[in-house]
């Protein structure tokens, strides 16, 4: 019956967002929120964005109402760039992006506080019906892994497996059966492994 948004903990997200957004030469950062309902906590984490954003005037700022963000998302993805949310509204849009993507095998994860940083898949599907088949498609937990690389200030490696995935998947030949294909994630790991 509560939602619970402190003024510290936006400031912070809003700071690590923008951050984010101009180490990665990233254009545009796009504040999701309900504050038109939730006036109170979506208000505040709206000010706290809004104050931030006057400190990297170099970057373009957009907010907008999680309801229009689900429609903009599968109608037109190109249009984000970096996307900040609280909580509940991330996971949903996590959810779409995995939907638009490819699926939960497409989709990295990290979670990074003040003191430690976790890298993982990014959707939460414990993949019980998958266990053990060699079908699974490894590409999010690669890019997860290529995440921590480069948090970890190890670009040049990161760099090395992002390109290999990407070759991968952009040619089109060996693909998990969740992305069109019939292939093992075994074929999937060594293949990338043969482009690195």
């Amino acid at each position: 019956s509560l939602k619970v948004t402190t003024k510290f903990n936006s400031e912070r997200l809003m700071k690590y967002a923008f951050e984010f957004a101009h180490l990665s030469r990233r254009k545009k950062v796009t504040v999701i929120h309900k504050a038109n309902i939730m006036k109170l906590v979506d208000g505040l984490f709206l000010e706290c964005a809004r104050n931030t954003a006057k400190h990297y005037p170099f970057i373009k700022y957009e907010e907008m109402i999680v309801d229009n963000c689900a429609m903009q998302l599968v109608k037109t993805p190109s249009q984000f760039d970096v996307m900040v949310a609280p909580n509940l509204y991330g996971t949903i849009i996590s959810h779409i992006a995995a939907g638009i993507t490819g699926g939960v095998g497409m989709t990295p994860g990290a979670c990074i506080g003040n003191n430690y940083a976790l890298f993982s898949q990014g959707m939460p599907h414990t993949g019980m019906n998958i266990a053990g088949k060699d079908i699974a498609n490894p590409t999010s937990i690669l890019i997860s892994s290529v995440m921590m690389l480069r948090f970890l200030g190890l670009p040049r490696f990161a760099d090395q497996i992002s390109s290999a995935l990407n070759a991968v998947i952009e040619e089109k030949k060996v693909r998990t059966k969740d992305i069109g294909g019939f292939n093992s994630t075994s074929d999937f790991t060594r293949a990338v492994i043969h482009n690195l």
